[in-house]
Formats: structure tokens, C-alpha cells, sequence
């Protein structure tokens, strides 16, 4: 197994990722690599690189959301690898060449949120194609013409992998390319990447990889570019245990980053199959970040044994994310977990509760 530590970059950390900070990671590359694919709503420039000289070629993109920036860590982290003597390296790179945009949305990536500075999801506009930085990509993508494409995202910690207590630190989607969700051949070659990059993290994070919903939109990016006959993987950073800042997280991304390319490279997809694909569990929606039991303890206006769901709020301040608790649900939560769960009839977890002036404070103040 490749050791992150060795390439993970260090020049960039935690959850607020921008464009300034990528300036660094771009002066050590060589010059000629990098390219001004377009500019933004707010006149910042957006950059490509190109890695490798291979015959198989791979676009990736990452923040087209601006507050989903673990990939675009892990996208660093596998630049490295890549430029490293490792033989592994070597050989991609003489089968592929990589076009990598680490960020697509340098605005929304500055405000971190999901939208550009028009308060356009990029997402939602691979159709109309009115914003400047959704044309920058479908031009590159026309120009390049490549055999596969990455995009990349982050998830919210509400996603299950499946239903069971298991977050989806990782999730996938091989993009529908028409309402019927048919399985084209377009798609089956993204579904057999995937599980591949699944039989390779099931080794590490057993149990915590999700399948994405599959339902078609055509203004997707995703769906867009599998309609046009190239294989295109959805890449969601999720979850980790206790790893709100994604660090963990951007390990197991750049470790599947390698294994697709792997894949790809050797001409590998064939010793996977659809049914592989289909047999990694459907995202479910079961996690709070917090879930409290038993809260009347603490504040008799929660009779009848409820429990209460509490979800953060993620809002930038002094270039730092701050984690907000909000109450999201308040009620009878059976079959829902917690990424932490406050029992308050059990001593410990009632001083625990008390001891967190903000969540504690939060909690006085709910209602039935």
C-alpha cells in the first residue's frame, strides 16, 4: 500500500482551501504544465496542469463547489505521487496524461460555499452553460477529448453507507446518461473503475463505502459527459470517524485516485464486473453529527423519552470553519445514529453534555 505521508501536501490543510493558497503547490510544478483555462465570475484565473505523456487520457476537476475541498487536497497528494521516482508513478504516467483542474470555483471557493459569485451551482448549469466557469470546463473537455473524467466532491456527514452505523467515508457513482438509467457502455466502464477502487478500500475502510443515487439530471456535469460517451466517475469525500477537518478522509480519496488510474492504465477494468458495482450499498441519510437521548434530564420540556438530532452548521470565520451544532430534528429517532451520541440518563454523558457550553445551552433552549 502507498504511504499518503510520503506525498501528502503539506502546504495546504483542514477544510478552508483557496485559490491563493494553491499558489505554492502550483510554483512547483513546471511551468509549461499549467495552463489559464478561463477566469471567474470575479476575474480570478483557473488553472489545469498536465501530468504524463500516456495514450489514455484523464480529466479531473475538483471545487466546482467551493466549500468541498478535500479532494482537491488529495488531488495535490497524487501530483506528488506522480512526480515521485516510484515505479508505480512511472507507469501511469506513460500510459495516461492527466489534466487536472484542482479548482474549478476559486470565488465560491473564497466565500466557501457551493454556488460561484452569480449564486450558480456549477452543477446545475452543464446544460445552459451560462456561467464562465462551466464554459472553461466544456471547453477543456471538447479540446482534451478525454477517455475518462473524475469529478470531484465532498459530502455532508449525514450520509449512512447503506443502512447500517457506517459512514460513507468514501462514495461513488458511475452518472446515469438517460431517465431510464440505462446500463450503457459508457457507464459500465465507470462502474467497473469503481469497484475497483472498492476492492481496494474495503481493505482498509471495510463497510464504509456508499453508491451515490444514480437519478438522471441532464444539467449535471456528470450526466452531461456520460451522455457524450465518455465514462465519468463521481467521487464524494465523506465521513471519518472523529475527522471533521477531512484529513483521513483525503487519505482514502488519494489512495482510490491511484487505484483508478492504475486500473485504467493497465487495462484492468476486466477483471470487474457491474454486479461488483452494484454490490456496494446505496447512501443512506441516517447520521446526525450529534445525537442526544433521553434529553428531558437535562430540560423537562422534552418529555416522553425523545431524542434530539443535531447537525453543524459549517460557516467560515477568521479563514477557520467553525462546526455550529443546530437542532435538526427532535422526536422519536430509532434507526438514526450519531457520529456522537450523548446518553443524558448515564452520568458520564450528562457532565459530558454539561461540559459543552454550546451544546448545552442549545439544549435548554429546545422544544417538544
Amino acid at each position: 500500500m502507498i504511504a499518503h505521508s510520503l506525498y501528502k501536501e503539506a502546504s495546504i490543510q483542514n477544510r478552508y482551501i483557496t485559490h491563493d493558497m494553491l499558489q505554492k503547490c502550483f510554483a512547483e510544478l513546471p511551468a509549461s504544465s499549467i495552463e489559464e483555462i478561463g477566469q471567474s465570475v470575479l476575474k480570478v484565473p483557473i488553472h489545469s496542469f498536465i501530468l504524463g505523456h500516456g495514450s489514455k487520457h484523464i480529466l479531473m476537476w475538483s471545487q466546482m463547489h467551493g466549500n468541498e475541498s478535500t479532494t482537491t487536497k488529495a488531488v495535490w497528494d497524487m501530483a506528488n505521487f506522480l512526480r515521485s521516482n516510484d515505479p508505480l508513478a512511472k507507469a501511469i504516467l506513460e500510459n495516461c496524461t492527466l489534466m487536472v483542474v484542482p479548482m474549478l470555483n476559486p470565488d465560491g471557493a473564497k466565500a466557501y460555499t457551493r454556488v460561484n459569485a452569480n449564486a450558480v451551482d456549477l452543477n446545475r448549469d452543464a446544460k445552459q452553460l451560462t456561467q464562465p466557469e462551466s464554459v472553461a470546463l466544456r471547453k477543456l473537455f471538447e479540446d482534451f477529448k478525454p477517455d475518462y473524467c473524475f469529478n470531484l466532491h465532498g459530502q455532508r456527514t449525514l450520509f449512512s453507507a447503506g443502512q447500517v452505523e457506517k459512514p460513507a467515508t468514501v462514495s461513488f457513482l458511475s452518472p446515469s446518461s438517460n431517465a431510464a438509467r440505462d446500463i450503457t457502455p459508457t457507464r459500465v466502464k465507470a462502474m467497473k473503475l469503481i469497484a475497483a477502487m472498492n476492492a481496494m478500500l474495503q481493505k482498509l475502510i471495510p463497510g464504509q463505502v456508499g453508491r451515490y443515487d444514480d437519478g438522471f439530471n441532464d444539467n449535471c456535469v456528470g450526466d452531461s459527459f456520460q451522455m457524450l460517451g465518455v465514462p465519468t466517475v463521481l467521487f464524494e469525500a465523506g465521513h471519518y470517524p472523529n475527522d471533521y477537518e477531512r484529513e483521513q478522509t483525503r487519505k482514502y480519496i488519494f489512495l482510490a485516485l491511484i487505484e483508478a488510474l492504475k486500473t485504467a492504465s493497465t487495462d484492468s477494468l476486466g477483471q470487474f464486473s457491474t454486479g461488483d458495482y452494484f454490490n456496494i450499498p446505496a447512501n443512506g441519510k441516517l447520521f446526525y453529527d450529534i445525537l442526544v437521548k433521553n434529553p428531558q434530564v437535562l430540560n423537562p420540556a422534552l418529555s416522553g423519552g425523545s431524542a434530539i438530532g443535531i447537525r453543524f452548521k459549517e460557516i467560515l470565520e477568521n479563514d477557520i470553519i467553525r462546526f455550529k451544532p443546530e437542532i435538526i430534528d427532535v422526536g422519536n429517532l430509532n434507526g438514526f445514529f450519531g457520529h456522537q451520541t450523548f446518553k443524558c440518563a448515564d452520568s458520564m454523558d450528562f457532565e459530558a453534555v454539561k461540559s459543552n457550553r454550546e451544546l448545552y445551552e442549545l439544549l435548554l433552549q429546545a422544544e417538544e
